[in-house]
């Protein structure tokens, strides 16, 4: 974010943005009280600063037969070497990783790990992650149902402070 200054303008482009990435320039502009060209401009000062990393498709996990979301706390036997360089190596080449965590608490990581069904699953566990030598104990949480999932980041976007 380096020395980017955020004002009402940007605040507004953010918030609708996350509700909606493939909005038109102009009808952002429309939105925001602002022209096209400025518009497009603030957009790409958004992106070249940082705060806006990506765009992403929000995709339905059950409708490509992803039926199986668990969160898994993993506690690290830290008496091996490198055992945290090693592990986080080992779990970046597994896809149905999606997530991972350094936390605090009862265990190191959490992993949010998405996959077709519980064999798929169970078959991950046993043959993947219990494989990886720097895990000392794993605990799966399963998940039921969604609650929630917010896309919108928890952020005041109608005051701007003035220290940003």
């Amino acid at each position: 974010m380096a020395d980017y200054k955020l004002d009402k303008l940007d605040l507004k482009i953010l918030k609708i943005l996350q509700e909606n990435s493939k909005i038109t320039n102009l009808e952002l502009s429309k939105r925001i009280g602002l022209s096209p060209a400025p518009t497009l401009e603030r957009v790409k000062k958004l992106e070249q600063s940082g705060i806006i990393q990506s765009y992403h498709a929000n995709v339905d996990p059950g409708l490509l037969g992803l039926n199986v979301k668990t969160f898994v706390l993993v506690s690290l036997a830290w008496h091996k070497p490198n055992a945290l360089e090693n592990f986080i190596a080992k779990v970046k080449k597994v896809p149905e990783i999606t997530e991972c965590y350094i936390i605090t608490g009862d265990a190191d990581f959490i992993l949010k790990i998405v996959c077709k069904d519980i064999p798929n699953y169970e078959k991950l566990l046993y043959k993947t992650l219990s494989q990886i030598e720097e895990i000392e104990r794993l605990k799966t949480l399963m998940t039921l149902s969604k609650v929630k999932i917010e896309k919108i980041l928890p952020y005041d976007y109608e005051n701007v402070e003035e220290e940003m």
